[in-house]
């Protein structure tokens, strides 16, 4: 638990910025208007999946001050669970220019970029790595914008101007670090340029190559693997077994009981204590269900697995999936292949289906770098960490290398980029 670190009228004076911004860290995100917030995230509000955006910038449904406030307003992410909102705000007047979501934390759990060694190095050399500052999505290893700037502003000035805030509230709130995770490669140059170290890691990526119907997406596959893939899916729904899926108005109070036990379940057994709250599901049913996808099985006349997506204007988010019985192959069915089929037919150019797994390669989802920017305070802990990073990057890029190699495509057909 930590004392409320809050910071006003710090100004942020650029050559190129007039006049003088003011950046503000905010404790609760019902602190800044809706309207405001989703101005800078996601300019166009939401966009229809498979459009075109008309600034450019694709809808990201976890940047949305709508997905903030349930995670808020349920109990999911507060000083009690160790996320302390600090939201940093960049305002001319009371015009709000840019945010980065942010939170002062007490442990580095649901981050899904791992500093677990850092903070112990730094403790055993006597060092308090907690507090830390992290700019992310709670419990949300997706990439997206977390330099959150107005379509009209510039985003060099707002960002530089942000990056510059992230360091002052490091100070003022006694943070050993801030750790930017999950941000889009320009936003990484940007913060690398202001002090920041740079990190990369992978995930699993499926990349739609114009493809009409799930054949086509097989047809791309060498042999053994479209007859792999073709068992699976067979096998997954032998035991009369149905997929339904589910968003919108369709999504009932029955499907969402029936998927936080899904939930509860597995989280349960993976973490210990499952992250997200009963109250978080019902929040982003009133407020985000066209922008939820719940691929539920259901045999027997009742649910028994299901994993929930959200949708953006290109991209489906792959999130978390549960079941309270367990058959072969449901769970690639349900959170690869159908994602697949959906992303297909609704003309969604990628498929992102969550942290780890190199299984997912020969489900045809390839590896993809992601990015995370780290201030340090402590000079002598930051030399360190920079020399570790160096070395992990060329390990990150060789091995995506050898992966990407591993890929179940036929040689010739159009591998994704």
């Amino acid at each position: 638990m930590f004392k409320d670190s809050l910071f006003k009228d710090w100004i942020f004076k650029d050559s190129m910025a007039s006049p003088e911004i003011t950046l503000e860290a905010v404790p609760v995100v019902s602190d800044i208007p809706a309207a405001a917030w989703d101005a800078c995230a996601n300019p166009d509000g939401r966009v229809t999946p498979g459009s075109s955006p008309a600034c450019g910038r694709a809808y990201n449904p976890f940047v949305s001050h709508a997905f903030f406030a349930a995670l808020e307003a349920s109990g999911s992410a507060t000083m009690r669970t160790g996320w302390a909102p600090r939201h940093l705000v960049a305002k001319i007047g009371d015009e709000v220019l840019g945010v980065v979501p942010c939170y002062l934390k007490s442990h580095s759990q649901g981050e899904y970029v791992f500093d677990r060694g850092w903070a112990d190095a730094y403790e055993r050399a006597g060092g308090r790595y907690y507090p830390k500052l992290q700019a992310s999505v709670p419990f949300t290893p997706a990439t997206g914008p977390r330099l959150l700037v107005r379509a009209d502003q510039d985003p060099q000035v707002i960002g530089n101007a942000l990056a510059q805030g992230l360091k002052a509230l490091c100070g003022i709130s006694q943070a050993s670090s801030v750790h930017v995770t999950f941000a889009r490669e320009a936003e990484w140059e940007l913060l690398a340029a202001q002090g920041f170290l740079q990190r990369t890691d992978q995930q699993f990526h499926w990349h739609n190559q114009g493809f009409s119907t799930f054949d086509d997406f097989l047809a791309t596959l060498n042999s053994r693997h479209r007859k792999a893939m073709k068992r699976e899916r067979r096998d997954a729904l032998g035991a009369g077994i149905t997929i339904h899926w589910l968003t919108g108005k369709d999504i009932t109070e029955d499907a969402w009981d029936a998927f936080f036990a899904f939930y509860m379940e597995t989280g349960s057994r993976k973490w210990g204590r499952p992250y997200l709250t009963r109250k978080f599901f019902a929040l982003i049913g009133e407020s985000m269900a066209d922008d939820v996808l719940l691929i539920m099985a259901k045999r027997d006349g009742r649910w028994i697995a299901g994993a929930i997506n959200f949708i953006g204007s290109d991209t489906l988010f792959g999130r978390n999936w549960g079941a309270i019985e367990h058959h072969p192959f449901l769970h690639f069915e349900v959170c690869y292949y159908q994602a697949i089929d959906f992303a297909i037919q609704h003309k969604l150019a990628v498929v992102e289906a969550g942290a780890q797994g190199e299984h997912k390669i020969a489900r045809g989802y390839l590896p993809q770098t992601t990015f995370s920017a780290h201030y340090i305070a402590d000079r002598g802990l930051r030399r360190a960490i920079d020399d570790y990073l160096k070395r992990e990057r060329a390990y990150v890029e060789e091995a995506g290398r050898e992966l990407a190699e591993s890929g179940p495509f036929r040689k010739g057909a159009d591998e994704p980029s």
